[in-house]
Protein backbone atom coordinates (compact mmCIF):
# COMPACT_ATOMS: atom_id res chain seq x y z
CA UNK A 1 0.00 0.00 0.00
CA UNK A 2 1.12 3.32 -0.70
CA UNK A 3 2.98 5.20 2.41
CA UNK A 4 1.22 7.55 4.25
CA UNK A 5 3.92 9.28 6.24
CA UNK A 6 2.37 12.45 7.52
CA UNK A 7 5.71 14.24 8.29
CA UNK A 8 5.14 17.94 7.93
CA UNK A 9 7.80 18.74 5.79
CA UNK A 10 7.36 15.96 3.41
CA UNK A 11 3.40 16.41 3.02
CA UNK A 12 4.70 19.99 2.30
CA UNK A 13 7.36 19.37 -0.29
CA UNK A 14 4.24 16.89 -2.11
CA UNK A 15 2.29 19.92 -2.51
CA UNK A 16 4.39 22.46 -2.95
CA UNK A 17 5.67 20.09 -6.29
CA UNK A 18 2.35 19.81 -7.40
CA UNK A 19 0.97 23.41 -6.74
CA UNK A 20 0.80 24.72 -10.23
CA UNK A 21 -1.65 22.67 -11.51
CA UNK A 22 -3.32 22.04 -7.91
CA UNK A 23 -6.34 24.02 -8.48
CA UNK A 24 -6.53 22.36 -12.17
CA UNK A 25 -6.64 18.90 -10.76
CA UNK A 26 -9.05 19.52 -7.92
CA UNK A 27 -11.77 20.59 -10.46
CA UNK A 28 -10.75 17.93 -13.43
CA UNK A 29 -11.06 15.31 -10.81
CA UNK A 30 -14.23 16.35 -8.80
CA UNK A 31 -16.08 17.35 -12.10
CA UNK A 32 -16.58 20.96 -10.87
CA UNK A 33 -18.26 19.91 -7.63
CA UNK A 34 -15.61 21.08 -5.39
CA UNK A 35 -16.77 24.80 -6.18
CA UNK A 36 -20.20 23.71 -4.85
CA UNK A 37 -18.37 21.76 -1.93
CA UNK A 38 -16.75 24.46 -0.32
CA UNK A 39 -20.13 26.93 -0.91
CA UNK A 40 -21.56 24.85 1.25
CA UNK A 41 -19.20 24.76 4.05
CA UNK A 42 -19.20 28.62 4.14
CA UNK A 43 -22.71 28.72 4.15
CA UNK A 44 -22.98 26.30 7.04
CA UNK A 45 -20.72 28.69 8.64
CA UNK A 46 -23.66 31.21 8.82
CA UNK A 47 -21.58 33.96 8.39
CA UNK A 48 -23.27 37.37 9.20
CA UNK A 49 -20.93 40.01 7.49
CA UNK A 50 -18.45 40.85 10.79
CA UNK A 51 -16.38 37.84 11.30
CA UNK A 52 -13.23 37.03 11.43
CA UNK A 53 -12.34 33.61 9.91
CA UNK A 54 -9.69 31.02 9.91
CA UNK A 55 -8.99 28.77 6.97
CA UNK A 56 -6.58 26.48 8.36
CA UNK A 57 -4.60 24.09 5.41
CA UNK A 58 -5.54 27.24 2.83
CA UNK A 59 -3.58 25.80 -0.08
CA UNK A 60 -3.95 28.07 -2.77
CA UNK A 61 -7.14 30.14 -0.59
CA UNK A 62 -9.97 29.03 -3.08
CA UNK A 63 -11.88 27.89 0.50
CA UNK A 64 -10.44 32.03 1.85
CA UNK A 65 -11.91 33.61 -1.58
CA UNK A 66 -15.71 31.73 -1.08
CA UNK A 67 -15.64 32.74 3.09
CA UNK A 68 -15.34 36.16 1.64
CA UNK A 69 -17.91 35.96 -1.10
CA UNK A 70 -20.39 34.32 1.76
CA UNK A 71 -20.04 36.99 3.79
CA UNK A 72 -16.48 37.01 6.03
CA UNK A 73 -15.29 40.22 7.04
CA UNK A 74 -11.63 38.87 7.23
CA UNK A 75 -9.77 35.90 6.27
CA UNK A 76 -6.36 34.56 7.63
CA UNK A 77 -5.69 31.24 5.52
CA UNK A 78 -2.26 29.25 7.31
CA UNK A 79 -0.82 26.46 5.09
CA UNK A 80 2.91 25.27 5.80
CA UNK A 81 3.09 24.53 1.80
CA UNK A 82 4.83 28.03 0.81
CA UNK A 83 4.39 27.81 -3.30
CA UNK A 84 0.73 26.85 -2.24
CA UNK A 85 0.54 30.10 -0.59
CA UNK A 86 2.27 31.54 -3.30
CA UNK A 87 0.00 31.08 -5.95
CA UNK A 88 -2.83 31.71 -3.63
CA UNK A 89 -1.28 35.49 -3.06
CA UNK A 90 -1.13 35.84 -6.81
CA UNK A 91 -4.95 34.80 -7.15
CA UNK A 92 -5.75 36.98 -4.03
CA UNK A 93 -4.03 39.92 -5.83
CA UNK A 94 -5.69 39.42 -8.95
CA UNK A 95 -9.42 39.78 -7.29
CA UNK A 96 -8.17 42.88 -5.75
CA UNK A 97 -9.40 40.87 -2.30
CA UNK A 98 -5.79 41.44 -0.29
CA UNK A 99 -7.42 44.21 2.19
CA UNK A 100 -9.69 41.03 3.43
CA UNK A 101 -7.90 37.58 3.40
CA UNK A 102 -4.28 37.39 4.43
CA UNK A 103 -2.24 34.60 4.24
CA UNK A 104 0.88 33.03 6.65
CA UNK A 105 2.91 30.04 7.00
CA UNK A 106 2.26 27.96 9.71
CA UNK A 107 1.40 24.38 11.29
CA UNK A 108 -2.09 23.80 11.91
CA UNK A 109 -0.68 21.77 15.20
CA UNK A 110 0.72 25.06 16.87
CA UNK A 111 -1.35 27.91 15.06
CA UNK A 112 0.64 31.05 15.78
CA UNK A 113 -2.73 32.55 17.47
CA UNK A 114 -3.61 33.92 20.79
CA UNK A 115 -6.86 32.07 22.59
CA UNK A 116 -10.40 32.97 20.81
CA UNK A 117 -8.92 34.91 17.78
CA UNK A 118 -11.47 33.66 15.73
CA UNK A 119 -15.17 33.60 15.23
CA UNK A 120 -15.18 30.94 12.84
CA UNK A 121 -12.92 28.22 11.15
CA UNK A 122 -12.67 26.22 8.25
CA UNK A 123 -10.55 23.14 6.96
CA UNK A 124 -11.21 21.97 3.56
CA UNK A 125 -9.55 18.67 2.66
CA UNK A 126 -6.69 19.41 5.02
CA UNK A 127 -7.31 17.64 8.08
CA UNK A 128 -6.38 14.47 7.26
CA UNK A 129 -3.03 15.19 5.43
CA UNK A 130 -1.93 16.42 9.21
CA UNK A 131 0.40 14.45 11.60
CA UNK A 132 -1.53 14.76 14.75
CA UNK A 133 -5.42 15.65 13.73
CA UNK A 134 -6.62 15.60 16.94
CA UNK A 135 -4.58 18.10 17.95
CA UNK A 136 -4.58 20.40 15.07
CA UNK A 137 -8.68 20.24 15.95
CA UNK A 138 -8.11 21.01 19.12
CA UNK A 139 -5.94 23.73 18.21
CA UNK A 140 -8.70 24.97 15.95
CA UNK A 141 -11.11 24.94 19.28
CA UNK A 142 -8.36 26.80 21.06
CA UNK A 143 -8.75 29.90 18.90
CA UNK A 144 -12.56 29.76 18.22
CA UNK A 145 -14.44 32.06 20.47
CA UNK A 146 -17.53 30.71 22.11
CA UNK A 147 -20.20 29.64 20.17
CA UNK A 148 -17.66 30.24 17.10
CA UNK A 149 -18.43 27.51 14.13
CA UNK A 150 -16.13 24.87 12.40
CA UNK A 151 -16.88 23.36 9.16
CA UNK A 152 -14.68 20.72 7.99
CA UNK A 153 -15.01 19.19 4.40
CA UNK A 154 -13.32 15.63 3.79
CA UNK A 155 -13.57 12.69 1.51
CA UNK A 156 -15.13 9.77 2.30
CA UNK A 157 -16.54 7.34 0.32
CA UNK A 158 -20.42 6.52 -0.76
CA UNK A 159 -22.41 3.72 1.54
CA UNK A 160 -24.77 2.80 -1.63
CA UNK A 161 -23.59 -0.58 -2.78
CA UNK A 162 -22.50 -0.74 -6.10
CA UNK A 163 -22.38 3.45 -5.92
CA UNK A 164 -19.35 2.26 -3.24
CA UNK A 165 -18.14 -0.33 -5.33
CA UNK A 166 -17.91 2.08 -8.94
CA UNK A 167 -16.01 5.32 -6.87
CA UNK A 168 -13.86 3.00 -5.41
CA UNK A 169 -12.55 2.03 -8.70
CA UNK A 170 -12.63 5.26 -10.17
CA UNK A 171 -10.70 6.42 -6.65
CA UNK A 172 -8.30 3.99 -6.73
CA UNK A 173 -7.43 3.13 -10.57
CA UNK A 174 -8.26 6.28 -12.60
CA UNK A 175 -7.61 9.00 -10.22
CA UNK A 176 -4.52 8.56 -9.48
CA UNK A 177 -3.55 8.20 -13.70
CA UNK A 178 -5.27 11.53 -14.19
CA UNK A 179 -3.53 13.29 -11.46
CA UNK A 180 -0.21 11.87 -12.33
CA UNK A 181 -0.54 12.67 -16.04
CA UNK A 182 -1.02 16.22 -15.41
CA UNK A 183 0.69 16.77 -12.26
CA UNK A 184 3.64 14.86 -13.48
CA UNK A 185 4.07 13.63 -9.95
CA UNK A 186 4.51 10.15 -9.30
CA UNK A 187 3.31 10.53 -5.71
CA UNK A 188 0.67 12.82 -4.60
CA UNK A 189 -2.12 11.14 -6.25
CA UNK A 190 -1.27 8.06 -5.46
CA UNK A 191 -1.22 9.41 -1.69
CA UNK A 192 -4.61 11.02 -1.86
CA UNK A 193 -6.21 7.66 -2.15
CA UNK A 194 -4.29 6.25 0.43
CA UNK A 195 -4.99 8.76 2.59
CA UNK A 196 -8.19 8.96 2.46
CA UNK A 197 -8.97 5.29 3.14
CA UNK A 198 -6.78 5.41 6.39
CA UNK A 199 -8.41 8.60 7.43
CA UNK A 200 -11.63 8.12 9.45
CA UNK A 201 -15.14 9.41 7.81
CA UNK A 202 -18.49 9.60 8.86
CA UNK A 203 -19.19 9.18 13.11
CA UNK A 204 -15.49 8.08 13.58
CA UNK A 205 -14.59 12.01 12.12
CA UNK A 206 -16.94 13.35 14.61
CA UNK A 207 -15.70 11.20 17.18
CA UNK A 208 -12.44 12.41 16.40
CA UNK A 209 -14.21 16.23 16.29
CA UNK A 210 -15.18 15.20 20.21
CA UNK A 211 -12.04 14.06 21.36
CA UNK A 212 -10.77 16.96 20.28
CA UNK A 213 -13.13 19.32 22.42
CA UNK A 214 -16.19 19.61 20.36
CA UNK A 215 -18.89 18.86 22.14
CA UNK A 216 -21.31 19.74 19.46
CA UNK A 217 -20.72 17.57 16.02
CA UNK A 218 -23.08 17.43 13.49
CA UNK A 219 -22.13 15.34 9.75
CA UNK A 220 -23.85 15.66 5.99
CA UNK A 221 -22.72 13.50 3.55
CA UNK A 222 -22.25 15.29 0.11
CA UNK A 223 -22.89 13.87 -3.29
CA UNK A 224 -23.75 10.43 -2.07
CA UNK A 225 -21.10 10.50 0.82
CA UNK A 226 -17.88 11.16 -2.06
CA UNK A 227 -17.43 14.29 0.84
CA UNK A 228 -18.97 14.46 4.06
CA UNK A 229 -19.45 18.41 6.47
CA UNK A 230 -18.32 18.05 9.47
CA UNK A 231 -20.30 21.05 11.54
CA UNK A 232 -18.45 21.59 15.13
CA UNK A 233 -19.22 24.25 17.77
CA UNK A 234 -16.92 25.08 20.57
CA UNK A 235 -19.33 25.20 23.21
CA UNK A 236 -17.24 27.20 26.36
CA UNK A 237 -13.58 27.90 24.26
CA UNK A 238 -12.25 28.50 27.51
CA UNK A 239 -11.21 24.58 28.91
CA UNK A 240 -8.20 23.31 26.42
CA UNK A 241 -8.94 19.92 25.58
CA UNK A 242 -6.63 16.75 26.82
CA UNK A 243 -5.03 16.56 23.65
CA UNK A 244 -4.17 20.06 23.08
CA UNK A 245 -2.02 21.60 25.83
CA UNK A 246 -1.95 25.50 26.81
CA UNK A 247 0.60 27.34 25.28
Amino acid sequence: MTDVDKQPARIAGMFDAIAGRYDTLNHLLSAGLDRGWRRRAVRALALSGRERVLDACTGTGDLAIEAVAGGAREVIGVDFAGEMLRLGHDKIGARALASRIHLARGDAMRLPFRDETFDAAMVAFGIRNVLDPVRACGELRRVLRPGGRLAVLEFGMPSTPGVRQIYGWYFRAVLPRIGRLVSRHGEAYSYLPASVARFPSGAAMADLLRQAGFPDVTHRPLTGGVVSLYIATNASGREASPQTPRK
